[in-house]
């Protein structure tokens, strides 16, 4: 057999799938060499996803241990976070904790970016009564502080972890069928779609094919600040005993257990875990500005 019969029967990779991962690689790394903040924020934003994911089982102790130390005892080698008024190492908790205030926050925004998304770009791409019907339920939502409105899910339904999710879910909807109405009706007769309907392409293909990636650079933004928000918004419902039900480890519930203790002297209590929740809020503010920059086309090197 010939080399050209070689060469023949052995398939190749399609060169412009090659060259599309390479690019896309390549901006990845002009991204995070042209802001060290986005870089920061990547490397914080692993760390925080490995905590969430291996944090039960690495961490020294079992986060509903007591009497594991002497109560109330400050950071040491030994505690290294200190340990709180029953004897639980605070560190312990403070990595477990990462698992399920993630869960909420990925999972709230996963699903209010997911049908926020389609609700306002097909109220901004096809208009009328759609339109009007999905903006007017925006216009109630958004008519409520929304820590009170999830407040008031949470009392109605219980303080469970779903109906924090729920909760959470409904008020960050109209954050991103507003974006997305936004971003698709601007656009919905620029001469790309002109174009494309030329073509013969469908509504429904314009809107899911052309229309929507270019909405995605600034609802990425709003994702990245709404985890942060979803983070702040389950923290905040354990605070006030609507949250996640103690004695599980969130660390909503560490800053409420721990803020009586700050005038009497033992300020590690509240402060280590408020401040895993301010790194982490900080971490997804960053993120915002590069996920935008990574995924704009317009953008691209």
């Amino acid at each position: 057999m010939t080399n050209a019969a070689t060469a023949q029967a052995i398939p190749a990779q399609p060169a412009t799938q090659k060259i599309a991962n390479k690019s896309f690689w390549s901006h990845a790394r002009y991204v995070l060499a042209d802001n060290p903040f986005t870089l920061v924020a990547a490397i914080l934003f692993a760390l925080f996803v490995l905590a969430a994911i291996v944090g039960p089982w690495i961490a020294p102790y079992g986060p509903l241990a007591t009497n594991v130390g002497t109560p109330l005892t400050p950071p040491s080698g030994k505690h290294w976070f200190g340990t709180d008024a029953l004897g639980r190492d605070i560190f312990s908790r403070v990595l477990v904790a990462t698992r399920i205030d993630f869960v909420i926050a990925l999972s709230s925004v996963a699903v209010s970016f997911a049908v926020g998304g389609l609700l306002g770009a097909a109220a901004g791409f096809w208009g009328g009564w759609l339109d009007r019907i999905v903006m007017r339920m925006c216009d109630m939502v958004m008519s409520f502080p929304l820590f009170v409105l999830a407040m008031g899910i949470v009392a109605a339904l219980g303080n469970s972890v779903l109906n924090i999710i729920l909760a959470t879910i409904v008020v960050n909807l109209p954050f991103y069928i507003r974006v997305a109405r936004t971003e698709v009706n601007v656009r919905r007769d620029a001469a790309f779609v002109e174009a494309a309907r030329l073509a013969g392409n469908s509504d429904v293909r314009i809107l899911f094919m052309h229309l929507i990636p270019n909405a995605m650079p600034p609802m990425m933004v709003q994702v990245s600040l709404n985890m942060g928000w979803a983070i702040l918004n389950a923290a905040g419902l354990s605070f006030i005993g609507l949250g996640v039900s103690p004695p599980e480890a969130e660390w909503g519930i560490m800053v409420a257990e721990g803020a009586g203790y700050i005038i009497s002297g033992e300020w590690w209590v509240a402060l280590f875990p408020g401040a895993v929740l301010m790194l982490a809020v900080f971490t997804f503010n960053l993120l915002g500005d590069g996920l935008r920059d990574l995924i704009d086309p317009r953008r691209r090197t």
